[in-house]
């Protein structure tokens, strides 16, 4: 999908003007609220209190836009502006803008200190945040009160509350989905509940800690061992499979996004959210997810690019695509802003989560690569047989080699 957005400002043709070339990721479901019709409402805004500036928008599915973007830069042809899953890569290659050599202090000092820091390589901020989500623990009201049961707050609680729904025929009694689609996001969840994560706190990689161990463990022993999984075994569970069975009214608990409430809602189930449970008590962070937009060097357009991405970054266009897309904004004063209107209300839980965030390491151009590793191996930690020392101890090995060969 290709459009060519001008606006209404006076360009006049000459030699003067400047085109800046962006390529985005479609967000939307169809042509019906396809992104498209962000950027084309931005882009005249902008080029009409911007002359002599024109935002040539191209918008790709994301199944293709990282890939699009990748064959853009090997010919030589880098966009001067991407709105896509990673960064890292490009900044390492010094292909990147600095954060600081384009926005205006007031917008760089705005970002959610977690996704500025996420945003950075060596201390470096190149990736500016896009949008974010936040996770929590859902859990279907209906099948819990007819089971007489309360929220979880610790892993002994879920496991408690999924044995009584087993027994009482729910199919899902938890949904671990920790199939190929996205399994690090279920796992991240997990081991930040049981006080590890997948980097220790130098940045490190620390996969196979003792604590992630006794995590999955604890995972495969409480609850898959014990059958209150579900009819699908977790390492073939995708994401999508079990939100589409927890809006089917088949699943008891899962972790879940913004996306996810709207979408149970609208098929009437009751949805209850809580912080992420953990082993003593809920965790202290959340999993925090972000989708990143750059600045190529490339064409030399650092200026206007700076005057597009300060405009970007207005609470008005942050809120605009966030409300859209059941999403989280990610500054701090449109954050505030979200905080303070009840028409956001349904997010709130999600926007208190996010100060607090831990998020993938997108600073490591290694990270593809671990994140790979955990796709096709993490559900045979939980299998029959599985050996979660074993399993985990593979994951940390593949992405200590990838870390070696950045």
């Amino acid at each position: 999908m290709t459009a060519t957005l001008s606006g209404c400002g006076s360009m006049g043709g000459g030699p003067e003007d400047i085109t800046l070339k962006l390529v985005a990721a479609d967000y939307g479901t169809g042509p019906a609220n396809s992104s498209e019709k962000y950027w084309n409402r931005l882009v005249k805004g902008f080029e009409a209190t911007h002359p002599g500036i024109k935002v040539d928008v191209t918008v790709h599915s994301w199944k293709k836009v990282d890939r699009e973007v990748a064959a853009m830069v090997k010919k030589g042809q880098a966009p001067d502006i991407a709105q896509i899953g990673a960064y890292a890569d490009y900044a390492k290659a010094d292909k990147l803008y600095r954060a600081d050599q384009m926005l205006s202090i007031r917008t760089q000092a705005n970002f959610l200190p977690p996704l500025a820091e996420a945003g950075s390589v060596d201390h470096t901020q190149y990736g500016l945040p896009f949008v974010a989500s936040t996770r929590l623990l859902f859990y279907n009201k209906q099948l819990f009160a007819q089971a007489g049961l309360d929220a979880p707050k610790t892993w002994d609680d879920i496991r408690d509350d999924a044995t009584v729904l087993g027994q009482r025929g729910v199919a899902y009694p938890y949904a671990l989905p920790l199939g190929p689609e996205e399994p690090q996001a279920e796992t991240a969840m997990w081991l930040l509940g049981g006080g590890g994560g997948f980097t220790d706190d130098s940045g490190s990689y620390a996969i196979d800690s003792a604590e992630n161990v006794r995590t999955f463990d604890w995972l495969k022993s409480n609850l898959v061992d014990k059958g209150l999984v579900g009819p699908v075994a977790p390492g073939k569970l995708d994401r999508q499979k079990a939100f589409d069975a927890f809006t089917d009214g088949k699943v008891g608990m899962l972790n879940g996004h913004p996306t996810l409430m709207q979408e149970a809602e609208r098929k009437g189930v009751s949805v209850g959210m809580v912080p992420l449970p953990g082993i003593d008590g809920p965790s202290k962070g959340s999993l925090g997810v972000a989708d990143w937009i750059m600045g190529f060097k490339q064409n030399g357009h650092r200026v206007p690019l700076g005057k597009f991405f300060d405009y970007m970054f207005s609470d008005k266009n942050v809120i605009d695509f966030a409300d859209e897309y059941d999403l989280l904004p990610v500054t701090d004063s449109a954050s505030a802003a979200m905080e303070t209107d009840a028409r956001f209300k349904p997010l709130w839980k999600f926007l208190a989560a996010l100060p607090d965030s831990q998020f993938y390491p997108f600073g490591k151009t290694s990270w593809a690569r671990s994140s790979e590793s955990i796709k096709e191996n993490i559900g045979k930690a939980v299998a029959p047989g599985g050996s979660p020392r074993s399993v985990l101890g593979k994951i940390a090995r593949d992405s200590a080699a990838a870390e070696r060969t950045e």
